[in-house]
């Protein structure tokens, strides 16, 4: 779903991607980016504070949710019309300076993980899990790339959640426990992507990156709820059926009378408050959470 692009000196949801990139703008003391599609491409001065290509659904897939969400590739295209109006509006050089300077934030993958869960045995058995990770980082390798090609430079990349854990899967067993497949799938995907950037890293000029482990970070809330001061971690805040996990959140649904106490506002993302947390260790954390730097680190290199 995943591409914001920030400004780092005046800086520019799965799993909540536009409450995390929110709160990222908003400890950098800036705005939240406004989506590419609502503003004016007539004039650049419309794209150097930031924008926000995001698309709720979308994978590393241009098959995940086709018919539902604007595609990474496609978000990708819409960047490269961005780049395109800074170099003519600024010129080659300042533009590239302009973006070596921003922090371009991704999200993606968690939309990918759950449609393969959900498929058929069947599907699962002429697409093993482990090809299908690799099937992954493949496209994201090739993604990851163009937009260095387009001058992003300074790259966060928040990592897929624990997406075994959240309401809509553990409805699915019949001990609502974690699925272990969609889990497995996400630390393999998340581990993958950190070696995919690190090696671009070594190997790209002047790209620098920060990659928040969601997953490991999440299943602390997850597993010790009480000590993070939640009180359910398992059912969704807002929604209908077991766990409010069948119907998603509408305005017939049911709303929990705490939401601060739930780790999970639907059967797929977080509160705001398990957001906030969550992004505080992404700005200020350290390894093994958040690595080679923090977000904090990053924006001010």
């Amino acid at each position: 779903m995943e591409i914001v692009r920030w400004r780092s000196q005046s800086i520019e949801n799965k799993f909540g991607v536009i409450l995390y990139f929110t709160f990222v703008a908003e400890n950098l003391g800036l705005a939240t980016s406004p989506p590419y599609l609502a503003i004016s491409s007539s004039s650049s001065a419309n794209y150097v504070n930031g924008v926000n290509f995001a698309s709720g659904g979308a994978g590393v897939f241009n098959s995940t949710n086709k018919d539902q969400c604007i595609s990474f590739d496609k978000q990708i295209e819409y960047y490269s019309k961005v780049q395109a109006s800074l170099v003519q509006s600024l010129g080659e050089a300042q533009a590239a300076s302009h973006l070596a300077k921003s922090l371009f934030a991704i999200t993606i993958g968690s939309n990918d993980i759950i449609g393969y869960v959900r498929s058929s045995a069947a599907a699962k058995a002429t697409n093993p899990m482990e090809q299908f990770v690799d099937a992954l980082i493949q496209s994201l390798t090739g993604q990851l790339q163009r937009l260095y090609d387009l001058g992003a430079r300074r790259v966060l990349f928040l990592g897929t959640g624990p997406v075994g854990c959240c309401p809509s899967l553990r409805e699915l067993s019949a001990d609502r426990g974690c699925s272990g497949e969609a889990n497995d799938a996400s630390a393999r995907y998340n581990a993958a992507a950190a070696s995919l950037l690190r090696g671009m890293a070594e190997r790209r000029a002047g790209l620098r990156y920060a990659v928040f482990d969601s997953s490991a970070a999440l299943l602390r809330y997850i597993e010790r709820p009480a000590e993070y001061g939640f009180a359910e971690a398992r059912a969704a805040c807002c929604g209908l059926g077991d766990m409010n996990a069948k119907i998603g959140c509408t305005p017939v649904s049911f709303y929990c009378a705490n939401r601060t106490g739930y780790v999970f506002w639907d059967f797929y993302h977080p509160t705001e408050a398990t957001a906030r947390m969550l992004t505080a260790v992404a700005f200020d954390g350290s390894p093994p959470l958040v690595f080679p730097v923090n977000i904090r680190q990053l924006a001010d290199m």
